[in-house]
């Protein structure tokens, strides 16, 4: 009767170090997809930025850069597309833009009118010297890109190009600056350590890092094309809806 009793706490130590083998088992692979899926969902949270490019003016990169320029050297490759987060949308899209002139040509409104193709009926054009383009997005947004496009129908490189986003209309209070490749201080808003860059159908991409802001301002002072005047395509300013 011993002899069956020990025989039995064997076979019952055995029987539950398996099962007890068996419910670890199952709350690993449990634990590995529960954080499988919260990855996933993480995952899930963020999408590709949706900007839509314009089609290239022409072909190639530029193969030197123009006199009294500081360049970024151009990759010859496509930008890779960052992410955001979901529900992201070009909150500037029909919005109201000011600036710090009356137009030479053309009109504000084909800022942010959804229209980026290298046309020289898509732009507006604003008088020599330093000027500036202001868009109100209507409320206090957390902001994820801003591209911006000047002129692209040749490789030509715009200068003193500065952008500041903040809740003063007046830009007085409260100033952030987002991107600065002025480095001769000419727009008086601090030397840029950004470079100068050649306009192409990319546009400029600047990473807004998820600052909240209604007003984005764009300065710039000419450019290497054969006037003085400063020309806008088109702004897109990335971020999710004010609730």
């Amino acid at each position: 009767m011993t002899r069956i009793l020990r025989g039995s706490g064997r076979c019952f130590q055995r029987l539950m170090s398996s099962t007890v083998c068996a419910i670890a088992m199952i709350g690993v692979a449990g634990f590995t997809a529960v954080s499988a899926q919260a990855q996933e969902t993480k995952g899930g949270d963020m999408v590709p930025l949706p900007v839509k490019l314009p089609k290239a003016a022409f072909t190639g990169t530029p193969s030197s850069a123009p006199v009294g320029t500081n360049v970024e050297k151009p990759t010859g490759k496509p930008r890779p597309i960052p992410m955001v987060p979901k529900g992201t949308v070009n909150l500037a899209l029909h919005k109201k833009v000011t600036s710090s002139s009356t137009p030479f040509g053309g009109s504000l409104d084909l800022v942010t009118d959804g229209d980026k193709e290298a046309r020289d009926d898509a732009y507006v054009e604003l008088k020599p010297r330093l000027q500036w383009v202001q868009v109100d997005l209507g409320a206090v947004s957390p902001l994820s890109y801003i591209l911006f496009w000047h002129s692209h129908t040749e490789p030509v490189v715009y200068h003193a190009v500065v952008v500041q986003v903040s809740n003063d209309p007046k830009f007085i209070e409260g100033v952030t600056t987002l991107f600065n490749n002025d480095q001769e201080n000419i727009a008086m808003l601090g030397i840029g350590k950004d470079k100068e860059y050649f306009e192409t159908s990319e546009g400029k991409q600047v990473d807004a890092k998820g600052v909240k802001a209604r007003y984005v301002r764009f300065y710039s002072k000419g450019s290497t094309f054969h006037d003085p005047l400063n020309r806008y395509t088109e702004v897109e300013v990335y971020g999710l809806p004010a609730k």
